[in-house]
């Protein structure tokens, strides 16, 4: 499931980051991406302010997209104009601590997650390797990505994987 923080409200709640940082955002974003290395979870983080309105490109990158409000515009707003526009809301979870948000973001249908809960999780360690591959090749598992398509073709082949090199036999 895709997630949507609210950046400067989760900021306020982890006890290592300090809204005051002159950094606050990038050292959020560089935890986030770990943690989007670790899950595959794709990430939108919105902050209220700060830098030119709009993506932040210098910030963006390594599976996390990062959004600022425009001036006058808050982050709550921007994070439900996204939900609006998404043809499948319920797909989504919001960190946030925002009591209103949270309201106006499960209307939408999407789910919503606290701060704290979603703290737990960044701090958690990944998984054992043994435990992820068996989670990745059990029987009842589905390809969640057009990218895990390619991957699981690659792993466990198929007669006529377009991935297959021209004269390669697969062996049994």
């Amino acid at each position: 499931m895709p997630l949507l923080i609210d950046g400067h409200n989760l900021i306020g709640r982890l006890p290592d980051l300090s809204l005051a940082d002159a950094d606050d955002e990038q050292a959020l974003v560089a935890r986030l991406r770990r943690y989007r290395a670790r899950t595959h979870q794709a990430i939108v983080v919105v902050f209220d302010r700060a830098a030119p309105s709009g993506s932040a490109p210098i910030l963006t990158g390594g599976g996390v997209e990062v959004l600022f409000a425009r001036a006058g515009h808050t982050a709550d707003a921007l994070i439900l104009e996204r939900l609006r526009r998404e043809r499948q809301p319920s797909s989504w979870t919001v960190v946030t601590a925002d009591r209103e948000l949270a309201v106006q973001a499960r209307a939408l249908r999407a789910q919503t997650l606290s701060p704290e809960e979603f703290s737990r999780r960044l701090a958690s360690p990944p998984a054992p390797r043994a435990a992820r591959r068996r989670k990745a090749t059990a029987p009842d598992e589905k390809p969640s990505a057009p990218g895990d398509v390619e991957e699981w073709l690659k792993l466990f082949g198929a007669p006529d994987s377009p991935h297959k090199k021209k004269g390669e036999n697969r062996k049994t």
